[in-house]
């Protein structure tokens, strides 16, 4: 959680809003410690132990995405946050060409996101990473609702990818997501 709280502090000095309300952000770390708990989030770890990103999938949201989006052709992608010390480095986007990757080898077409409604600068980010914006919802229950999808097939650094398979601890070099929570939901290195 230490990277979520390093987040919504640096967001403050961004001009965002994002995750600065206390309601929401509750239920967020509510639904955040059951992807953990279900295995559905992985971390990217220094060779000093330290959590330098992590990412979770999750189910369809049903809040925003619809029957007519076929919700079974898309990996959702929720939580991405990368450490302060490890900006820079392409950790983000090389967390979202992994998913890409699990999605392909999953059969799915798209990698989905759900992102904060006034948050430019993110929006901005993921265009650049080759998500094309679908459409904005605004339930009044929700602050996020800026929908993207990109084609499982679109690696933005095919270069330095992170594997998907098993994992293999040590390799500081080439950083790769490893799975927390349940031991058997663990699929990537």
């Amino acid at each position: 959680m230490a990277l979520r709280t390093e987040a919504e502090s640096w967001l403050g000095t961004k001009g965002t809003d994002q995750w600065s309300d206390p309601e929401t952000g509750g239920k967020a770390i509510t639904k955040w410690r059951a992807s953990i708990d279900e295995g559905r989030a992985w971390v990217v770890v220094a060779s000093d132990e330290e959590v330098l990103a992590t990412v979770s999938r999750g189910p369809v949201d049903r809040d925003f995405w619809t029957d007519d989006d076929r919700p079974e052709s898309a990996l959702y992608l929720y939580k991405l946050i990368v450490a302060r010390r490890a900006g820079g480095r392409q950790l983000g986007a090389r967390l979202v060409d992994w998913a890409s990757n699990l999605a392909a080898l999953e059969g799915r077409d798209w990698v989905r996101i759900d992102t904060w409604r006034t948050n430019g600068g993110l929006h901005a980010y993921y265009e650049r990473l080759g998500f094309e914006h679908v459409r904005t919802e605004s339930p009044t229950h929700r602050r996020s609702g800026w929908l993207a999808q990109r084609a499982a097939t679109t690696l933005t650094l095919p270069e330095l990818p992170m594997p998907v398979g098993p994992s293999q601890r040590g390799l500081a070099e080439t950083p790769s997501p490893t799975g927390i929570g349940r031991p058997t939901s663990q699929c990537t290195s």
